[in-house]
């Protein structure tokens, strides 16, 4: 999709520093959870652009971004003031690591890889397919899906900002999948030691870094 400017439909708190933008669908656009997008603000005069990837399960009618808030950022803070009825500017989608239907997905997420992370693991319930999750942050996001997830039978993980990773992505893999990797680079390296001692390949791995 070429860049054009598309309604905002909600702007909601979803945690400590984080909010959720819906944002009216376009008939022509088509989009997987994982996948991003190129979100473009004027600020001061200026454009500035940001890629947040889709975090909800599907993109019918509206999609969501998670977007963290850091309170001295350019951009996110005008995104934080944004409410119904304003418009921002989209390009995409972007990205080949998302979800395709897998009968399992195995989602590791890191700070704001939970985003995609919990979009992929409502589709996949939502095609009657199987889910598990490892999400690690200092302070955690979405907690509210997070308990529905719950409430569904997924395996779900939650751990501090700093706790190894390799327990939790063991127990997760232990009955196979297609997994996912959503964060910054160094916790897709711990992702990654974590997969390794468990014993899982982690070529076929869909992995995004947030940088």
């Amino acid at each position: 999709m070429d860049e054009r400017s598309l309604t905002v439909a909600a702007v909601r708190d979803v945690g400590p520093d984080a909010i959720a933008i819906d944002v009216e669908t376009p008939d022509d656009f088509a989009a997987q959870p994982g996948q991003f997008v190129k979100l473009t603000l004027t600020v001061d005069g200026e454009d500035q652009s940001r890629f947040y990837t889709i975090s909800s399960p599907d993109v019918d009618g509206e999609f969501e971004m998670t977007v963290g808030i850091d309170p001295d950022g350019e951009v996110a803070p005008h995104l934080a003031d944004l409410e119904a009825g304003d418009a921002v500017r989209i390009e995409g989608p972007f990205g080949s690591d998302y979800y395709e239907g897998e009968s399992r997905a195995v989602l590791l997420a890191g700070g704001p890889g939970i985003g995609p992370a919990i979009g992929i693991a409502e589709r996949a319930l939502a095609e009657g397919n199987d889910a598990a999750l490892v999400y690690r942050d200092d302070a955690p996001i979405h907690e509210g899906r997070l308990d529905a997830l719950r409430e569904a039978g997924v395996p779900v993980h939650v751990l501090d900002g700093d706790a190894d990773l390799t327990d939790a992505v063991a127990d997760v893999t232990r009955d196979g999948g297609q997994v996912f990797i959503y964060g910054f680079a160094a916790f897709l390296d711990g992702a990654t030691a974590a997969l390794e001692a468990a014993g899982v390949d982690t070529e076929d791995a869909k992995v995004e870094n947030f940088g």
